[in-house]
């Protein structure tokens, strides 16, 4: 397994850089994985932007959103082997203690692989053993690329006890947004997304979801509409607007559901005399658990949601630093692939 191969290093500054280096070799519970394709994240681009230089030791691969083909294993690992074709679920909780109460995808000293450690835009790359999740059989891995953010989907419907006829709104249409509302409507809720954007509008309608604009549809009374004037079920909150996060509880029935998905790095103004007179529930999400990986992998295995049509573009690795510029540019598409390697 020795060899040279290439990978990129986020500099600072918005600076991607690729260089050659050697190809590594796995140590014990480690897997060698030949990166296939990795996805732009918004973290990335926040990285990219330098407002998370203090949690990444520059010069950096960063990248989690990875599919690839297992290239060697470390010893102690028997459950995968060379060829095998899979996914990387990138949490490193090895730092996991008894006050974490057993929630290891959010414990205290929970490591983010790909931005506390190396992550996949690169051609191999060295994880642990325990992050992988088995591709589903012919599945294509550009497909594959998106389990992860459609785990982060899966996890928030979940958390958010999605059931079949309920009313849920979604508050934002990127990326993420736009797969809460697949995943919620694939659970059997009605949908409606939320959005000002005029192109991921269109997005929207194109793959089947309701969409309207808040800033031209009423729509705390379209919610009320649809549901025999008692509103919405549940809200998924994953614009980050602080006027959406004082605006959201307009929209629920009595005893509804919020859903935080958006990242508040600061308290923001909530409507709390409305989860006082009707008893409204505020739940938190943050990425995921095994499970909700299992069933990302399960609705892309089923080919039930229009996956594909989420690929805005791909670019070579040694273009990675043109792939982040073009987000730069236009962030309105939905979600950019870096092809690492094989396909």
């Amino acid at each position: 397994m020795d060899g040279t191969m290439k990978a990129s290093y986020y500099e600072g500054n918005r600076v991607l850089s690729v260089k050659e280096t050697a190809r590594p070799e796995p140590g014990p519970g480690e897997v060698l994985l030949d990166v296939a394709y990795c996805g732009i994240c918004g973290t990335d681009v926040h990285i990219y932007h330098g407002a998370m230089d203090q949690r990444v030791a520059m010069p950096q691969t960063i990248g989690h959103e990875a599919s690839g083909v297992v290239a060697g294993v470390g010893p102690g690992v028997t459950e995968w082997k060379a060829g095998d074709k899979v996914v990387v679920r990138p949490l490193d909780n090895r730092g996991e203690t008894a006050a974490d109460r057993g929630h290891s995808h959010v414990c205290a000293k929970l490591k983010f692989i790909g931005i506390d450690s190396p992550g996949g835009f690169q051609e191999s790359w060295i994880v642990p053993a325990f992050t992988l999740h088995k591709a589903p059989e012919g599945l294509d891995l550009k497909t594959a690329a998106l389990a992860e953010p459609l785990a982060v989907a899966c996890h928030d419907v979940r958390m958010g006890e999605v059931t079949e006829g309920e009313l849920a709104v979604v508050i934002g249409g990127g990326p993420i947004g736009m797969l809460v509302a697949m995943v919620a409507q694939a659970a059997g809720a009605r949908v409606i997304l939320s959005e000002v954007n005029p192109s991921r509008l269109a997005f929207a309608r194109d793959i089947g979801i309701e969409a309207v604009n808040p800033l031209e549809t009423d729509l705390p009374a379209l919610c009320r509409e649809k549901s025999g004037g008692s509103g919405a079920d549940i809200v998924f909150e994953v614009s980050g607007a602080k006027a959406a996060a004082l605006g959201m509880t307009d929209l629920l029935a009595i005893r509804g559901r919020i859903v935080v998905v958006a990242i508040y790095p600061k308290p923001v103004e909530l409507n709390l005399f409305h989860f006082f007179w009707k008893e409204l529930k505020l739940i938190g999400a943050r990425v995921y658990e095994p499970a909700d990986y299992e069933q990302a992998l399960e609705l892309m295995a089923a080919r039930i949601l229009p996956l594909e049509k989420m690929i805005s573009a791909v670019y070579p690795l040694e273009r990675i630093a043109e792939a982040f510029a073009a987000l730069d540019a236009n962030p309105e598409g939905m979600k950019t692939l870096i092809q690492c390697g094989g396909k």
